[in-house]
């Protein structure tokens, strides 16, 4: 069944590698394209992502270096990895076409300036994070003690979002910027989070949380983070359905999706180890669910709320 997978972390590790890892096949990439194909991932989502430790000066050379290595080292040297640039791409890839959308995950890298964001719109990004676990000039994160919402820096971001039809991503919000960003978006989405009920843990979403997001035809993603999971020593795929169950449970049937977390994570799911074991999660979930119910999962609940 095909995949769509709304975030990985795969340019970071080819950024830390400097040339030296190859997308196509480095074993060091949880989604290669060796294992997007044997996963069976008709699009994958590419995160910015820049480490907080690098020194706010150096943040924004660091993510316009990502967006290269995703021109010419996803993009450039595999001709079957096809470029998300608008909404209508997806319904134009082909067999055995992958599709690859840029977005960013913290918005840290622009500072106070809006060029750099528009910058990175044209590039192609086509979902934005205001923040990673911390505080920025836009909001704060799920780990930000304080628990602010949105400063006025975000809520134009929020803005801008609406105006390009850019998606904004819930995932690592303090839980009032969430509302913030709910009062305010019209797209927003969770790239990957779970049910907080499941699992209490920051980066998961409350049942109103969750039950808001459905109301306002917004997906959520289930990621495979296995500390987002549960608090058992091993994960299995029986507890990430579980999540699934809950979201379903809560009226998210048709606003459910898949959000890895590839390469952006140490520790896995027992059989989802990296990209090429999605079918696994594909096989159990339909040992529950309806296939057209699966299939909204892996990617039709998404094609049906893409932005208008």
């Amino acid at each position: 069944m095909k995949i769509i997978d709304l975030h990985c972390d795969a340019l970071l590790k080819l950024w830390e590698g400097k040339g030296t890892r190859s997308f196509a096949t480095s074993n060091e990439i949880d989604a290669n394209i060796a294992r997007l194909k044997e996963g069976q991932v008709m699009v994958q989502c590419f995160a910015i992502f820049i480490e907080p430790e690098i020194s706010a000066d150096q943040q924004f050379q660091a993510a316009l270096q990502q967006v290269d290595y995703f021109y010419h080292e996803v993009l450039g040297k595999n001709p079957e990895m096809k470029h998300i640039k608008n909404w209508g791409d997806f319904y134009t890839l082909e067999e055995g076409e992958i599709g690859a959308m840029l977005t960013l995950e913290g918005v840290e890298a622009i500072g106070n300036d809006f060029m750099k964001l528009r910058m990175l719109a044209e590039l192609g990004v086509m979902s934005i994070g205001l923040t990673w676990n911390h505080a920025n000039l836009a909001a704060d994160g799920a780990g930000e003690p304080r628990g602010g919402g949105l400063t006025l820096f975000g809520k134009e971001i929020v803005q801008f979002n609406n105006e390009r039809k850019i998606l904004t991503d819930v995932s690592h919000l303090s839980e009032r910027a969430f509302w913030d960003v709910m009062d305010l978006a019209n797209y927003p989405i969770a790239s990957h989070s779970n049910a907080k009920a499941l699992c209490d843990h920051p980066r998961n979403l409350t049942d109103e949380q969750a039950k808001a997001m459905f109301s306002k035809e917004s997906m959520i993603h289930v990621v495979y983070y296995p500390f987002f999971v549960s608090d058992k020593d091993q994960v299995t795929i029986s507890d990430l359905v579980r999540h699934i169950d809950h979201l379903c449970a809560l009226g998210g049937v048709h606003h459910i999706g898949l959000g890895s977390d590839f390469d952006g994570i140490a520790s896995y799911i027992t059989g989802l180890e990296h990209a090429g074991k999605t079918q696994n999660l594909i096989n159990e979930l339909l040992k529950y669910y309806k296939e057209h119910e699966v299939r909204g999962f892996a990617y039709q609940n998404f094609i049906n709320h893409l932005p208008k």
